[in-house]
C-alpha cells in the first residue's frame, strides 16, 4: 500500500509549489520511518489511504487501467528472429539508426540498404531482431535477414503455385549460376539454363531472366530455379498446336538442329522431327553431313507421326521423283554403263549407275574363270567400273550387271590355247588345304591337287610348297569345258623317279637318314635323293635301349618299298637285331664244321686198321671200346 501511495502522489496532477514539494518529501520520509514502527493492527483500520495530506483523491480503477495501458504500450515486447517495422531516425556515413519502439534504437550497416538509393529519415523498413541485447547491451537488427526470410516465404509460395518469377544472375559458380530472387540467392544449374547445351556461362551474368522454382530444401533454405522449364513449357504448347494440325504428306520448313550417324533432327518451330539417313537422298550416303549442314533450313515432308510418343518421321528425298521412274534412255538391257561401287557383299557388289539407281554384279559375273572369287578383294568402295546390263526390271527396281561379258568367253576355244599335255606358267591365286588354284589367263584357271605338287615329298598343306602371288609351271592334265575347270599338274613336268629308285632302295638295303619330324606314331626320315621314309616307333630303338630323336642321323634299313603309294618304310632296330642273329648263326656253323672234321678223322683211322685174327679178338675188343669212347668225347667237344 505504501508503494501505491507513492505512485499516486508522484502521478497526481494537483498544483503545488516548491515548499509543498519539500513538505511532501519530508512527509514521505516520515511515513517511511513510521511504517517500520507500525504494528500489525491499529485502531484506525478504517483509515482511507487514498486521500493524501493535501486532501487529493487518486485515479479511479478505470482511469488507472487506462493510463497503465498507455504506459505499457510505450515499451514493445520483442523476440529474437521476429520481423518488425522500423523507422529511420538517423543516418551516418556507415550506419542507419532505426527506432522500432524498443527501449533503445538499433544500428544497421548502410551496406544492407544499397538497393534503396534514396533512403531518408522517416522511411519505414522491415527488419529482423537478431538479438534484443548483445554483450554490449545493444539492440542487434538486420534488414538483410529480414529480406531473406520474406524472400524464402515467397519462394516457397511460388514453388507451390508454379508461378513464374523474375531474377537477376549475379555470378557464376561451379556447375551453374547464382540468381538473386526476391533478394535471396538461388542456384541455376547449367543443364537448366536452356534446352540447348550451354558452355559459356559468363554471357548470362548480369542478365535479368524469368525462372521457375523447381526444387526447395526447407532444412537449409536452398532453392533451385530453372529457365529451361519455361522454354520447354512454351515448346510444349507450340508442339501441341503443331501436332493438332499435322497431316501425312504435309510439307514443312525445318531447321537442322543436330546431325547424327543415323540421321538429322529438324526443328519444325517448337517441335522436333527425325530425318532418317535413308530418307535424305535416293542415292546411298555414308553420313548425313554429306548433304546437310547445321542450322540449314530445308523443306521436308511428313512421312508419319505418333501423337502419344510425339515422334515425327520426315523425308527429303520424297520431294523429288524416284530415279527409277525417270531412267535415262541409255539404261536398257545390253548396253554398257559406268557405275561407282557403293556396297560390297560376299555375293557381289552394287554399282550406282545414277543416284538411286543401282545394279548388282554377282560374283559369277566378274570373270569367266570358275575359280572362287572374293568380291571384297576384287572391288573397293568408291571405285568405278564398266559393266553390261544383263537384266532390267523397272517394276521391282532391280538390275543385274556383268563385267565378264564385256569380253568374249575364252572357254570357247580352250582346246586350242590350252591343249592337254601343254605346258604353261601361271599365277597362284588361292591356296586351300587340298590344292593350289592357278590363273593361266584372264578367266582361265585350274587347280593343282596337293598330291600333284611333288613326286618325292608329301606336304601337309600346299602352303609349304608355294605362296599366293608366286608363279608356278604347270602341265594341262585334263579339260572340263562344261564345268569350266582345268586339271593341272606340277610334278608331271618331270618323269616319275620312283621307277628308277626301286632298285636303289631295295628291301634290306641300308641308307643313312636324318629324322626330320617325330610324332606319336613314328618319325619321318630324310633319305638320299630327296626321298622321305617313315620309321615306326618300335623301329627307332637303339641297341643301348635308347631311341633315335629328332635331327639325329643314323643308319636305316629299307623294310618296305611301295612304288604305287610312294611309300618307304625303314628301320634302325632291324640292323642291330639282324647282326645278333647272324652272329649266333656263325657260332652254330663253326660248331658243325668241327664235328664234321672229327668224324672224318675217325673214319680214316678205322680204314687203316687191319682185320683182326681170332687170337686178337680180345685186343680188338678193347681197341674198339677205346675208339668208341674217344669218338663220343670228340662229339661232346663239337657239341
Amino acid at each position: 500500500m505504501f508503494s501505491n501511495l507513492i505512485n499516486k502522489q508522484l502521478n497526481a496532477d494537483a498544483p503545488g509549489n516548491a515548499a509543498a514539494d519539500a513538505s511532501t518529501t519530508v512527509d514521505t520520509a516520515d511515513v517511511s520511518t513510521a511504517t517500520t514502527n507500525v504494528p500489525v493492527q491499529t485502531a484506525h483500520d478504517d483509515f482511507d489511504w487514498n486521500v493524501d495530506r493535501r486532501n487529493v483523491i487518486s485515479y479511479s480503477n478505470e482511469e488507472r487501467e487506462k493510463y497503465d495501458k498507455v504506459y505499457d504500450n510505450t515499451f514493445v515486447q520483442l523476440n529474437d528472429g521476429e520481423l518488425i517495422q522500423g523507422t529511420v531516425v538517423g543516418l551516418t556515413k556507415t550506419d542507419v539508426v532505426l527506432n522500432i519502439g524498443f527501449k533503445s534504437d538499433g544500428l544497421i550497416s548502410l551496406n544492407e540498404f544499397r538497393d534503396l538509393q534514396n533512403l531518408k529519415i522517416g522511411d519505414e523498413v522491415e527488419v529482423m531482431v537478431v538479438d534484443k541485447e548483445d554483450r554490449q547491451g545493444h539492440l542487434n537488427l538486420s534488414r538483410r535477414q529480414a529480406r531473406i526470410t520474406r524472400a524464402w516465404e515467397r519462394i516457397v509460395e511460388v514453388h507451390k503455385t508454379g508461378e513464374v518469377i523474375t531474377g537477376t544472375v549475379t555470378s557464376k559458380t561451379k556447375g551453374g549460376l547464382i540468381v538473386d530472387v526476391f533478394g535471396m540467392e538461388t542456384f541455376l544449374p547449367g543443364s537448366q539454363i536452356d534446352v540447348k547445351p550451354v558452355t559459356d556461362y559468363d554471357q548470362f551474368v548480369g542478365k535479368t531472366m524469368e525462372f521457375k522454382v523447381v526444387k526447395i530444401n526447407e532444412t537449409i533454405k536452398n532453392a533451385v530455379v530453372s529457365h529451361k522449364a519455361l522454354i520447354e513449357s512454351d515448346i510444349e504448347a507450340q508442339r501441341a498446336e503443331i501436332m493438332s494440325k499435322l497431316e501425312k504428306g504435309q510439307v514443312l520448313e525445318g531447321t537442322v538442329k543436330n546431325i547424327t550417324d543415323f540421321g538429322a533432327f529438324m526443328d519444325l518451330g517448337g517441335l522436333d522431327g527425325l530425318l532418317y539417313i535413308t530418307d535424305i537422298s535416293w542415292g546411298r550416303i555414308s553420313h548425313p553431313s554429306e548433304i546437310l549442314k547445321m542450322d540449314q533450313k530445308i523443306n521436308v515432308v511428313v512421312l508419319d507421326f505418333d501423337d502419344e510418343k510425339k515422334r515425327i518421321s520426315l523425308g527429303l528425298k520424297q520431294l523429288t521423283p524416284h530415279p527409277w521412274d525417270v531412267l535415262g534412255e541409255n539404261i536398257v538391257e545390253g548396253n554398257v554403263v559406268k557405275g561407282k561401287v557403293v556396297n560390297i557383299e560376299d555375293y557381289g557388289a552394287f554399282l550406282e549407275i545414277q543416284p538411286g539407281v543401282e545394279g548388282l554384279v554377282h560374283v559369277s559375273e566378274i570373270t569367266w574363270a570358275n575359280t572362287p572369287i572374293n568380291a571384297k578383294e576384287f572391288f573397293k568402295l568408291g571405285d568405278e567400273h564398266e559393266a553390261k546390263i544383263v537384266t532390267l526390271d523397272k517394276e521391282s527396281r532391280k538390275m543385274s550387271l556383268s563385267i565378264k561379258q564385256l569380253s568374249a568367253d575364252p572357254w570357247n576355244d580352250i582346246e586350242t590355247k590350252f591343249a592337254e599335255g601343254s605346258r604353261h606358267t601361271g599365277l597362284v591365286k588361292n591356296i586351300t588345304n587340298y590344292g593350289v588354284f592357278v590363273e593361266l589367263a584372264a578367266g582361265i584357271g585350274g587347280m593343282i591337287h596337293i598330291s600333284d605338287l611333288s613326286w618325292l615329298k608329301r606336304f601337309n598343306h600346299p602352303g609349304e610348297y608355294t605362296k599366293v602371288g608366286s608363279n608356278i609351271d604347270v602341265v594341262i592334265l585334263g579339260i572340263d569345258k562344261e564345268n569350266r575347270k582345268l586339271q593341272l599338274g606340277h610334278k608331271q613336268l618331270e618323269e616319275d623317279p620312283w621307277n628308277t629308285l626301286q632298285d636303289t632302295f631295295a628291301i634290306g638295303s641300308l641308307h643313312e637318314g636324318t629324322v626330320s619330324r617325330r610324332d606319336d606314331k613314328g618319325a619321318t626320315v630324310q633319305l638320299p635323293y630327296g626321298l622321305e621314309g617313315f620309321a615306326p616307333n618300335r623301329h627307332l630303338a637303339k641297341e643301348d635301349g635308347k631311341s633315335i630323336g629328332a635331327d639325329e642321323t643314323a643308319q636305316f634299313m629299307v623294310i618296305e618299298f611301295d612304288r604305287n603309294e610312294k611309300r618307304i618304310v625303314v628301320s634302325h632296330t632291324r640292323i642291330w637285331e639282324q647282326g645278333k642273329v647272324e652272329e649266333a648263326e656263325a657260332v652254330k656253323k663253326e660248331a658243325r664244321v668241327e664235328a664234321d672234321k672229327t668224324k672224318k678223322a675217325v673214319k680214316n683211322i678205322q680204314s687203316k686198321v687191319e682185320k683182326a685174327t681170332l687170337g686178337d679178338l680180345g685186343v680188338l675188343a678193347d681197341l674198339k671200346k677205346k675208339m668208341e669212347g674217344g669218338e663220343s668225347s670228340e662229339e661232346t667237344k663239337a657239341e
